[in-house]
């Protein structure tokens, strides 16, 4: 009988490529699957968003608002006759040194619904500012020349400048003992008159960080709250101020030097004519009469 011939078991050298295949595989529907997620039907998913939004009730996507009681005509429109308590001054300022050692500012400027259009409402105002322009030279006199205080006067409207150095410690806003008095001489004379204020806090380039003012901001802003708060305790109407800081962004003088700095460091009243259409022709002839 003859003895069965035993056949070599042949060896697969490519067996790798079933796992390989396998993994081109997952790969593909990897990728497949990648793809239809970024390809989201937009509509089909407005659809699904607004169906759950409103079977939870959520907040509308919308930036409408609501309207409440009666519909406006305009939701942009001003009521221009009203009247604002104030609004910061940007003007255009031409700066001359004139014969009494004072610095006047002739500017062009314009406050909507606050233009002195009528040949009485003018002469009113440049009186008034005049009358108040002397009232406060003569009170501050001695601080005026000292350098220490600068009055400044146009048409409509004036500034008395403080070197900070008279009302503050350093990085304080709290008014020292002497701005008490000073700003309450101060008070006396614009509780008087018929006039708007702004009162602006600078500051020099020197930066502040801490606890109460992390910024110059925060400091220069104080000061100037601080002044129409002590204006106001002196009897100076609190509507007709308003407080602006402006940090260390509008210098007067180079913030390199020690001169400069102090300079820089100062608060600006800006007492501005304050426009009453149906006072004005009463105060003109109050003016005009004997004895005024």
């Amino acid at each position: 009988m003859a003895r069965r011939r035993v056949q070599e078991e042949h060896v697969n050298h490519e067996a790798w490529a079933i796992p390989y295949g396998d993994l081109i595989t997952l790969l593909l529907a990897f990728f497949v699957v990648m793809y239809a997620l970024s390809s989201v039907n937009e509509g089909k998913y407005r659809v699904l968003s607004d169906s759950l939004v409103a079977a939870f009730r959520g907040a509308p996507k919308s930036l409408e608002p609501i309207q409440i009681g009666e519909l406006s005509k305009s939701f942009h429109e001003l009521h221009l006759s009203e009247q604002r308590t104030l609004v910061p001054l940007e003007v255009e300022a031409f700066i001359r040194d004139d014969d009494s050692g004072l610095r006047s500012r002739d500017v062009g400027w314009s406050v909507r619904g606050d233009d002195f259009d009528t040949p009485a409402s003018q002469d009113w105002a440049e009186r008034m500012i005049e009358s108040l322009f002397q009232a406060i030279v003569s009170e501050l006199n001695e601080l005026i020349e000292e350098d220490l205080v600068t009055v400044r006067q146009n048409q409509y409207w004036l500034e008395v400048e403080i070197n900070t150095s008279l009302l503050f410690e350093t990085a304080s806003a709290q008014l020292a003992d002497q701005a008490e008095a000073i700003v309450a001489r101060l008070a006396g004379i614009l509780a008087q008159a018929d006039i708007r204020l702004q009162v602006e806090g600078h500051t020099d380039s020197r930066p502040i960080n801490t606890e109460i003012f992390p910024s110059n901001w925060e400091l220069s802003t104080a000061r100037a709250a601080n002044v129409v708060r002590m204006f106001g305790n002196n009897g100076v109407d609190p509507a007709r101020m308003a407080a602006v800081g402006f940090g260390e962004f509008r210098p007067a003088a180079d913030n390199s030097t020690q001169a400069g700095r102090t300079k820089n460091r100062r608060v600006i009243i800006v007492a501005m004519a304050k426009r009453d259409d149906h006072a004005v022709d009463t105060r003109v002839a109050e003016m005009n009469a004997p004895g005024i």
